[in-house]
């Protein structure tokens, strides 16, 4: 399991995910999906079976914090046995940005289960132009 969470992480840079052990496995954490435009970074979080209520997002210029806790809501009857392969309980990732953002201008939509976050970059990432010289100096 450690090492398929080391590949995971590998995927999306230096990504920390955070997974407490249970008596039977592992608390998942949400799966994201990153796409890089010039002006803006698009995160894309699935976060099926949560409520707005149960999470906790916070912004930097340069990661995406997110916490939450999907909460168990079977009910077992009388003598009943529940088997079931959900997961519940506390998460808490971070994902780090490849280019550093305005914060303060982030935009969320949260539909279906799917959290989509709009971070605009700063105007100094949106401008960073790197010129190279490939002339040979003079012999």
């Amino acid at each position: 399991m450690n090492a398929l969470e080391r590949h995971i992480n590998g995927l999306f840079g230096d990504t920390r995910v955070l997974s407490a052990r249970l008596e039977k496995g592992f608390i998942r954490v949400p799966t994201a999906e990153l796409q890089d435009t010039d002006d803006a970074i698009h995160l894309k979080l699935e976060l099926l079976g949560l409520e707005t209520k149960d999470l906790d997002i916070q912004v930097t210029q340069d990661a995406v914090h997110i916490s939450g806790e999907r909460k168990s809501q079977t009910q077992t009857e009388n003598n009943g046995t529940t088997k079931s392969e959900f997961y519940y309980g506390k998460f808490k990732r971070v994902i780090p940005l490849s280019a550093r953002i305005q914060n303060t201008n982030v935009t969320a939509d949260y539909k279906d289960g799917i959290l989509n976050l709009t971070l605009p970059k700063t105007e100094q990432e949106k401008n960073k132009v790197v010129k190279l010289n490939l002339e040979q100096p003079a012999a």
